[in-house]
């Protein structure tokens, strides 16, 4: 019997890069994938429509 080690292979992602945080960030930098700031902020018709409801409880 042989000890060699088999070559994996690394795992990749959608992006084509090895999963890690670093590596997504600088993929989606680099294939200019970023979110536009309208979908990643809450717009203020809705935060004050959540806000109304804060503290009711339903029963």
């Amino acid at each position: 019997m042989s000890t060699t080690k088999k070559k994996g292979t690394v795992k990749r992602n959608k992006l084509g890069v090895k999963n890690s945080l670093v590596n997504n960030i600088n993929a989606r930098k680099k294939k200019g994938k970023s979110r536009s700031k309208n979908k990643k902020t809450v717009s203020k018709k809705s935060y004050s429509a959540m806000k109304k409801n804060w503290g009711k409880k339903k029963r």
